[in-house]
């Protein structure tokens, strides 16, 4: 497809164009000597529209693509490790774990997007083998009523399971982040929580410089919670860690030399108030009083 025929209209069009956006990030990633991670299908994934997202959208902070991905591979394979037998990957877009990641034969991986998005991921993949048990549910999570039951149903069906979401929250508000957060923690067998997070002074930084545009096509960034992963306490869930994306881009080397600098600096993982931060925390199920 033409690269004019591309640039007309929206840029981002809907929610699934920044699965593209996203899945560019890693392919480019991925092409680097020095790579902290293969992708050979994100590319692909991305298509053109992915790959022209990217140069049109202004070109700061590219680094922490890179070090979120990162930091999510290192979280599931811990809990894989920690004897996890299901992975709930939510609003799943374009990622390739299932294919990439090395992970146990018989871990079941469970996908959950809307359905246009699934059927072109599958299309795209439908000659590849993933590594463990994938299964695709086509699903809007905005349905309470279907979430839940989705829930209930694959809480009844595994022992130990792990929750994935890799850049969705930022899209909700904030009382549908609480109300994804007790379905979830509403389910015994849900014992760990993946997921990433902005400060109020990022979302800002991303409004100003993103914002209009991701508006544009119905994605507007919202959720960052002034409380940090403390938030998350209230819908039934503890913080059992949480990785600064800015200190392991500063670890991984990926920094400009005066963003290096401060690095330095003490960091809390806390509040975070106005500065720009965001980090990949996960959370584990508290337990019933």
């Amino acid at each position: 497809m033409p690269e004019a025929t591309l640039s007309q209209g929206l840029l981002i069009r809907n929610i699934s164009d920044t699965a593209r956006w996203v899945a560019m990030h890693r392919a480019i990633e991925t092409e680097r000597p020095d790579a902290l991670f293969r992708d050979r299908f994100a590319r692909k994934l991305a298509g053109e529209r992915g790959e022209e997202i990217v140069r049109q959208f202004p070109r700061t902070g590219e680094w922490s693509w890179a070090l979120r991905t990162h930091l999510f591979d290192q979280a599931i394979l811990a809990a894989v490790r920690h004897e996890c037998d299901t992975v709930v990957n939510l609003a799943a877009g374009f990622d390739a774990r299932p294919f990439r990641l090395k992970l146990p034969q018989t871990l079941r991986w469970i996908e959950v997007d809307l359905p246009e998005l699934l059927r072109e991921k599958e299309r795209m993949l439908r000659s590849e083998k993933p590594v463990c048990l994938l299964e695709r549910v086509a699903l809007d999570l905005a349905d309470a009523q279907a979430r839940r039951e989705l829930f209930a149903r694959v809480g009844s069906t595994t022992r130990k399971a792990l929750i994935v979401s890799e850049g969705l929250l930022i899209y909700l508000e904030r009382e549908d982040v609480l109300a994804l957060g007790q379905d979830l923690a509403a389910v015994p067998a849900f014992r760990r929580w993946v997921l990433d997070i902005a400060s109020p002074g990022l979302l800002r930084m991303v409004q100003k410089s993103w914002g209009e545009r991701l508006a544009q096509g119905g994605s507007p960034p919202k959720f960052a919670p002034a409380e940090g992963a403390a938030f998350f306490e209230a819908a039934g869930w503890r913080v059992a860690e949480v990785h600064s994306v800015f200190q392991a881009a500063a670890k991984a080397k990926r920094l400009p030399f005066l963003l290096s600098l401060m690095a330095f600096l003490p960091e809390s993982s806390g509040k975070q108030g106005g500065r720009p931060w965001s980090g990949v925390c996960v959370l584990e199920r508290a337990p019933a009083s």
